[in-house]
């Protein structure tokens, strides 16, 4: 299932780096605007020590995890939504993903240049709000246009389309996202055509270092809190040096900083959150893997991210939860204590779940 977050943030708050991270794709990472000019696109495996658990007790020929897509988009200044800097070229490259992570600088470091000349990480965010929002509304106004066009010319349709694009209209001029709009089933289709910016989910990255005053963190945890989005703090250059050291001295590493993972994997977790996704596991001698799927899939759904043929041929799906597979040993435990079902095709599969699909073409 291919899904993608967008890093977006202001030039040299550590977009560049923290993609490095995260990816291990070598990306440009540069004292200075506009290091990235194309998305850089790279592939970070969800960790999820439940498919390790799994894995142990199946002893399969392979292990396969799931993944996230992380693109690394050029820093946006003021003024990007008239095409300011590389206004354009930023704001097409977010259209194109199906979340955001915005990394805010929190730090004071004084050898690397901060593009507004003082650190102010609230004011950093409302920059980047205010210009995606400025965008937003730009393609709404032409929206509201045009449906006004065919509702004048007689298209009953265009009604319904009018009325939710005023709506947005509303609240992107009040400076609140589309996000934030509440709208009926019979409504959001008419949001998803304009690929808007703000109506993305979105977490926040803190990056952080030694010269992290508490009072700035605290105002980005504060902003967060209002906007109901999550913030993961991290320490940005710190988190690319652990990445790059081999699996055995990463543990040691993190054990001296009386850490349980890297800031990383939490990253990658709250991205894998904010798309909707949740994750089933398969499980045979030849391999145990974790699938990603849109939460309240149902199980020809989910089928379907392994192969299209299992969901056209699906006929029923063997469910267990992973507690149960877990801790009764495996499928014949499962099985012995009743804790194995058949699921029709109504099943909305839950997180977690160990299945086997059976159908036929």
């Amino acid at each position: 299932m291919g899904v993608t977050c967008g890093i977006v943030g202001l030039p040299n708050v550590g977009k560049s780096t923290l993609f490095n991270a995260l990816t291990s794709a070598g990306a440009l990472a540069a004292n200075y605007p506009f290091a990235t000019v194309e998305p850089n696109v790279g592939v970070a495996v969800v960790p999820d020590p439940r498919l390790e658990r799994i894995a142990e007790i199946v002893e399969p020929r392979g292990v396969v995890p799931t993944t996230v897509e992380f693109t690394d988009i050029a820093g946006l200044v003021a003024g990007a939504s008239t095409g300011e800097g590389l206004g354009n070229q930023f704001l097409g490259h977010i259209r194109e993903v199906d979340a955001i992570a915005h990394v805010v600088r929190v730090f004071a470091n004084a050898n690397v240049s901060h593009v507004g000349g003082s650190i102010d990480p609230v004011s950093d965010i409302e920059t980047v709000h205010t210009e995606l929002a400025l965008a937003d509304l730009g393609t709404v106004e032409r929206a509201r246009d045009r449906h006004e066009r065919k509702f004048k010319s007689g298209d009953a349709a265009a009604a319904v389309a009018l009325a939710v694009v005023e709506k947005l209209e509303k609240a992107l001029a009040a400076g609140d996202p589309a996000r934030s709009v509440k709208l009926s089933e019979e409504e959001r289709p008419h949001v998803r055509e304009l690929h808007l910016l703000t109506s993305k989910p979105l977490l926040y990255v803190a990056n952080t270092d030694e010269t992290t005053k508490p009072q700035m963190l605290e105002a980005v945890m504060n902003k967060a809190a209002e906007e109901l989005a999550e913030v993961i703090v991290i320490d940005g250059r710190a988190e690319a040096e652990i990445a790059e050291l081999p699996f055995a001295d990463q543990a040691e590493f993190l054990a001296d900083l009386e850490l349980d993972e890297p800031g990383l994997n939490r990253v990658i977790r709250a991205a894998y959150s904010a798309l909707g996704l949740n994750t089933f596991f398969t499980a045979d001698e030849k391999e145990a893997r974790a699938w990603t799927f849109k939460a309240g899939a149902t199980a020809p759904q989910a089928a379907g991210q392994i192969h299209t043929d299992f969901e056209k041929g699906f006929i029923r799906a063997e469910v267990v939860r992973y507690e149960d597979f877990v801790g009764l040993g495996g499928e014949a435990g499962a099985k012995a204590a009743g804790k194995w079902r058949l699921e029709g095709k109504d099943y909305i599969v839950q997180e977690g779940d160990v299945i086997r699909f059976r159908f036929n073409v």
